[in-house]
C-alpha cells in the first residue's frame, strides 16, 4: 500500500469534502481532500488493486477522477450526483 493523490471533478466545498471523507472511510480509511487546488485532490493510502474500487466509489458519489472519459449524459449525471452529495455533506456538517 502506498500514499497516492488523485485529481477529482465536481468537488466544490467542505460539504463535498465531508461526503467524500465519511462515505469512503469504511472502505478506504482516512482520506484528505485538498480544496486549495484545482482540480481538487483526494489523498489516501491505497493498494494498487483497490484503485478501480476507489474510481467506482468516487464516480457513484458524483466525483469522478479527472482522467475519466464520459459522454454528455454520464457527465451530467455525475454533476447531479455531486450536487446531492454536496448537500448531504453540508447537512451532516451542520448537525455535528
Amino acid at each position: 500500500m502506498k500514499r497516492e493523490t488523485f485529481k477529482v471533478q465536481n468537488v466544490k466545498c467542505g460539504g463535498c469534502a465531508n461526503t467524500l471523507t465519511t462515505k469512503l472511510k469504511d472502505k478506504f480509511g482516512e482520506i484528505e481532500v485538498n480544496l486549495a487546488v484545482m482540480p481538487r485532490e483526494v489523498t489516501l493510502t491505497i493498494a494498487d488493486g483497490d484503485i478501480p474500487y476507489l474510481r467506482k466509489a468516487l464516480k457513484s458519489l458524483g466525483y469522478p477522477m479527472t482522467d475519466e472519459t464520459m459522454g454528455f449524459v454520464e457527465d451530467t449525471t455525475a454533476k447531479a450526483k455531486s450536487f446531492v452529495s454536496c448537500a448531504t455533506g453540508k447537512l451532516e456538517l451542520s448537525q455535528s
